[in-house]
């Protein structure tokens, strides 16, 4: 495994009083099977002084994100006000041990939870936490030690592929070197059956903050518990997976926001939170991203505009295909299908400061198409909509007007964006209706307008786009049910 940095953590802080400004819907389908809240509203909130009197006398709801640079809590009411959020950013140390994350987290948690005013503290009435996809833990759950990893999510263990594409079908979505089941598998072979007693268990990041609040071992969810191989529309482990050798390992599985216990005694008094204070499962970071945005019936989309290009569609059929990264997670009785480009801002960033994007923006006309087709890429390789390790980028020819240019890349990237749905499409999925955006792109105002004209459906702004503030959703689930 490759080494990694220890973090250290600086925090940011704000306080919110109950002011609201626009306001929005998110709904959740209802399985027949499921209790779940429907029509939460949201509300962005100005800032108050943090000696200010709380007069919060109702119920709250407190989600976590750990992402991949940092952790942020919000902490939101039945009607999704935020009352409170802050951050703790990782900053880069000195290159040691893959543990020194897994301590990095611990504090990183305690920490947010002693940044919450001490006045809404009691009246917290549930907890979730969300964490990056297929990083993973190898825990004793007789004392909780760390046996190995965590395996971070974008580690690649291609040694265990072979192993894993023997036993699974075709195309699934653990047939990749970073998926959990790889992870597993690739510690499994290097050592890790060996020992004494098993009392081994696999824990997704999420999974284990979650334990350390509530104690019980080997409880996930259904969206973390995807990429290790189970089936979210049967609720169950397949049976070419519970036949290995290591699938006592494998955590109990629930929905994403389900209650699995009250907060244990010590967290509770050292903090100050209630004794009916619950805590929910999770999900992973770009579900509960998708869940900030609100977005609830089938057709509806989130286009994630950072580094890179990541789209996710709320579909009526699931749709699955590693040759493409797509795969689908279970959101109740609807799937959220996704595919992520390595076309995005990287490449704007290699050719114009943010100082000169906006500049050459406002001569851009969106009304009009440019003729210029590019396929602008960081550096070499892409993977979706087109799957090619060995694509080379293309942004030539280059016009002698830098707004000419800037258009063209800007309308390109609109073309791969308006692929990649229709692959979706293609594969199977519910043809997109409407596109929210969130990420660093949302606010060229001059790229929407190209977008929506490209993709002929409209596209607007995700008004909340944090994944704490989905996570906040999910507790506000579990606590409903």
């Amino acid at each position: 495994m490759s080494s990694v940095t220890t973090p250290t953590l600086s925090a940011k802080l704000q306080f919110h009083s109950p002011h609201p400004a626009k306001r929005g819907f998110l709904g959740f389908r209802r399985h027949p099977s499921r209790a779940i809240t429907s029509g939460v509203r949201i509300a962005m909130l100005k800032q108050q002084s943090p000696g200010g009197k709380s007069d919060v006398d109702t119920p709250l709801y407190l989600g976590i994100d750990f992402g991949t640079s940092g952790a942020r809590y919000a902490l939101i009411d039945k009607q999704g006000f935020i009352h409170s959020e802050g951050k703790r950013s990782y900053a880069p140390g000195q290159v040691g041990d893959a543990a020194d994350w897994a301590s990095s987290w611990r504090r990183a948690l305690f920490h947010l939870l002693g940044d919450i005013p001490s006045v809404y503290r009691p009246f917290v009435s549930s907890i979730s936490i969300d964490g990056t996809s297929a990083t993973t833990l190898i825990i004793d759950r007789k004392n909780g030690e760390l046996l190995a990893g965590p395996f971070l999510y974008n580690e690649s263990f291609s040694d265990a592929l072979p192993a894993v594409e023997s036993i699974a079908p075709a195309n699934h979505t653990v047939c990749s070197g970073s998926s959990t089941l790889c992870k597993l598998v690739s510690w499994w072979n290097s050592g890790g059956s060996s020992g004494g007693p098993d009392t081994k268990v696999l824990m997704h990041q999420s999974d284990w903050l979650l334990w350390l609040l509530h104690g019980q071992y080997g409880v996930s969810d259904y969206n973390n518990a995807l990429k290790l191989g189970y089936d979210p529309e049967t609720d169950s482990y397949p049976s070419w997976l519970m036949s290995q050798p290591y699938s006592h390992m494998l955590p109990s599985v629930r929905a994403p926001g389900a209650a699995i216990g009250m907060v244990k005694e010590d967290v509770r008094s050292q903090y100050g939170f209630s004794k009916d204070c619950v805590v929910c499962t999770g999900t992973t970071d770009s579900i509960a991203a998708f869940l900030a945005a609100r977005t609830s019936e089938p057709g509806r989309a989130v286009t994630s505009l950072g580094s890179t290009l990541a789209i996710k569609l709320l579909s009526k059929d699931r749709v699955d295909d590693a040759r493409f990264g797509v795969y689908s997670h279970r959101l109740d009785d609807m799937w959220l299908v996704g595919g992520a480009s390595n076309t995005g801002g990287a490449v704007l960033r290699q050719l114009f400061t943010d100082d000169r994007l906006v500049a050459l923006s406002k001569d851009i006309d969106p009304s009009v198409p440019s003729p210029l087709d590019y396929y602008p890429l960081p550096k070499k390789g892409e993977r979706f909509p087109v799957s090619d390790p060995d694509m080379i980028p293309r942004l030539e020819p280059r016009p002698e007007s830098d707004a000419a240019y800037l258009h063209g890349i800007l309308e390109s990237i609109a073309r791969i964006e308006a692929k990649g749905y229709n692959l979706l499409r293609e594969l199977g999925a519910t043809a997109v209706e409407e596109v929210f955006t969130a990420g660093g792109g949302a606010q060229n105002e001059k790229w929407t307008a190209i977008r929506e004209r490209v993709l002929g459906v409209p596209v607007r702004k995700a008004e909340q786009t944090e994944a704490a503030y989905g996570a906040a959703l999910l507790a506000l689930k579990g606590a409903a049910v």
